[in-house]
């Protein structure tokens, strides 16, 4: 699911393309798209768009009067930009958005077709659909303390939860935590004022780190590779591969569908996190160390493998 960095990415990729420009075709294709009642996406032919903006994982597109589209692209929604007029792909296609200067599509790579548009009137409609989440980049670290200790939770579920804090998702969660060299199943409530500073600064740091890098990427161009595995990243996507900064496997902690990587080295004193499915297979062998965890066979196990 594109975060706070890669809804940047698009905006950024965006305004110079549509912002001031008209309308002139919306084509849905996809019958679970549009998931609101009363206004019709083809209210917006004919009307420029004035100005776009972040909703927390949403994009907010603004029309000249009060007509508002909100996008939420879940985990598969993907904007791509073409000459104009161009046809929508056959299986991943959801919709088309035509200008003069060409056209913007929305595809999904995903048999569920989870990716939604709300079209509204007025931001008070548009604020229905805001999760409440605090934007880190603008509290000060008190409100963001305040936040953190409101309930205790671990902390991956914590930041990554959208009514506490906005734009986080399960890949930079992985990131953020890293960089605070915190475990990410510490709870929240426990942290001292030190881990707390500590967080919010890497909070700020990754985040704003990786809007820029993406966008220097791109160089102007339409971002083609919106994704939640980078090379570049310290530790999501990279188990059994060795930590950037200390040189030991990354480990992981897998969930339903989802899974946290982190470093047992920088984050955990060395101690290796329960993971569900291998904790349960190994029982009373389950190893609590990277050195037990070597004895059994090395830092990946071939049972656990994507």
């Amino acid at each position: 699911m594109p975060e706070y960095p890669d809804i940047q990415l698009y905006l950024h990729a965006l305004r110079p393309r549509v912002v001031g420009e008209v309308m002139r075709k919306v084509r849905i294709k996809s019958p679970f798209l549009l998931q609101s009642v009363g206004v019709r996406p083809s209210e917006a032919e004919g009307l420029a768009l004035v100005g776009l903006r972040r909703l927390g994982k949403r994009i907010v597109w603004e029309f000249e009067g009060d007509l508002r589209f909100v996008f939420h692209l879940m985990i598969a929604g993907r904007f791509q930009w073409k000459p104009p007029e161009a046809k929508l792909p056959g299986k991943l296609g959801l919709a088309a958005f035509d200008f003069d200067q060409g056209t913007l599509l929305l595809t999904e790579a995903s048999s569920h077709k989870r990716a939604h548009l709300h079209v509204v009137r007025g931001d008070q409609a548009v604020a229905t659909h805001d999760p409440g989440g605090l934007e880190v980049l603008e509290c000060s670290l008190g409100q963001f303390e305040s936040a953190l200790r409101r309930e205790n939770h671990t902390l991956k579920r914590w930041l990554t939860d959208p009514r506490v804090f906005s734009g986080i998702g399960n890949a930079y969660s992985d990131e953020i935590l890293h960089r605070a060299a915190i475990s990410p199943v510490r709870l929240s409530q426990k942290l001292s004022a030190e881990e707390v500073s500590r967080l919010f600064d890497a909070v700020r740091e990754v985040l704003l780190e990786w809007e820029r890098r993406l966008i220097e990427d791109v160089a102007g161009s339409w971002p083609t590779k919106v994704t939640a595995f980078r090379p570049e990243m310290a530790v999501h996507g990279k188990y059994g591969q060795p930590c950037p900064v200390c040189g030991d496997p990354v480990q992981r902690i897998r969930y339903a569908k989802n899974e946290t990587n982190y470093c047992a080295t920088c984050q955990n004193d060395g101690r290796l996190l329960a993971d569900r499915s291998l904790s349960r297979l190994l029982k009373k062998d389950w190893p609590r160390s990277l050195e037990e965890l070597a004895e059994l066979g090395g830092g990946a196990d071939d049972s656990q493998a994507d």
